[in-house]
């Protein structure tokens, strides 16, 4: 069995406006998406390895949540620390945007965590959902020590916490050195103006640190992708072995571009995880040798499913089409 290391944190969301006509609710978010998306996603002959810490006063309910899943390595736990849990509260605007409140929150990880536990993942899945999981340092010596494909979505690092707790957008200090760290990087559209306004600049900057696939998402339109000409040569049986040979930084070559709309688009039901849900199934795709539009397809497929599911609790079977297992 191939590992996929999963980078994150988990997540007790409050839920206000999902549903104007229904109370709050109360449920896991963050990288429990992802989660999910993963375990129905991923090839037969992958499992997932967790790194990810919970707060004690969550933690039974988060590893329970975690034994639901049939993909996971068979000693998997996340890892326990007397801190809080971080919680987020969720106010809807609208379909797609919504403004976050946050409390409670994780310790880094250290290199010197972090190093033992990477040298048997195959591949490593970095999720900064609230955008502290590494410092800079620790993410520039997990690309120095680990060899095989990084693949992250950038979303946190854009959001600042107020003195109210309330996270609003900022642009990324220091760019350019966190996209060299990764092999695929994905953005929303609001993330990647963060960083310039004009897109193949920006596509152009990070593909030029070694980014190999630069994927933003569009919501109800799809996502957009720029790649360098090798990454259309991993596609393959060897895709893995192939994205261990880093290649040196784009120097004016080419860029491949394209936008990937959605078979179908919903304008109706939950957005909440949906961005986690596509790059979780994006990097399922391309691990089992997909090429990037089709891969890009059929993450759209995912994100688009999520929108008529509640929630990240048994998503795995919506997600495939299940019944749920009671």
């Amino acid at each position: 069995m191939k590992r996929l290391g999963v980078i994150s944190t988990m997540v007790w969301d409050t839920i206000h406006g999902r549903d104007p006509k229904e109370k709050p609710v109360e449920e896991w978010g963050g990288i429990a998406y992802g989660l999910a998306a993963l375990e129905a996603a991923l090839p037969p002959d992958w499992e997932l390895v967790p790194l990810i810490k919970v707060g004690q006063d969550l933690a039974p309910k988060a590893n329970e949540f975690l034994r639901a899943l049939s993909r996971r390595s068979a000693a998997a736990r996340f890892v326990e620390v007397p801190d809080p849990n971080m919680r987020i509260t969720l106010h809807y605007e609208s379909l797609s945007r919504r403004c976050e409140d946050l409390s409670g929150g994780m310790p880094v990880w250290t290199w010197a965590e972090l190093g033992p536990m990477v040298r048997d993942l195959d591949a490593i899945y970095v999720n900064f959902i609230s955008g502290v999981e590494m410092s800079l340092e620790t993410t520039t010596l997990l690309r120095q020590g680990f060899a095989g494909p990084l693949y992250a979505d950038l979303h946190s690092l854009f959001l600042t916490i107020e003195p109210d707790s309330r996270r609003l957008p900022r642009p990324l200090h220091d760019a350019p050195h966190w996209l060299r760290c990764f092999d695929v990087v994905q953005l929303n559209e609001d993330e990647m103006e963060l960083l310039g306004p004009d897109p193949m600049e920006v596509a152009a900057m990070a593909l030029g640190q070694g980014v190999r696939l630069l994927v933003v998402t569009l919501g109800e339109r799809g996502a957009v992708y720029f790649a360098t000409e090798p990454f259309h040569l991993l596609a393959g049986s060897d895709a893995v072995a192939r994205w261990t040979t880093h290649p040196t930084p784009l120097a004016g070559g080419p860029i491949h571009t394209a936008l990937v709309a959605p078979e179908t688009v919903l304008h109706e039901g939950d957005t909440t995880g949906c961005g986690d849900v596509f790059g979780a199934a994006l990097l399922a795709q391309l691990l089992q040798g997909m090429s990037i539009e089709p891969a890009i397809r059929a993450a759209n497929s995912f994100a688009q499913r999520n929108v008529t599911g509640r929630g990240a609790t048994n998503l795995q079977y919506h997600l495939r089409g299940e019944i749920a297992s009671t």
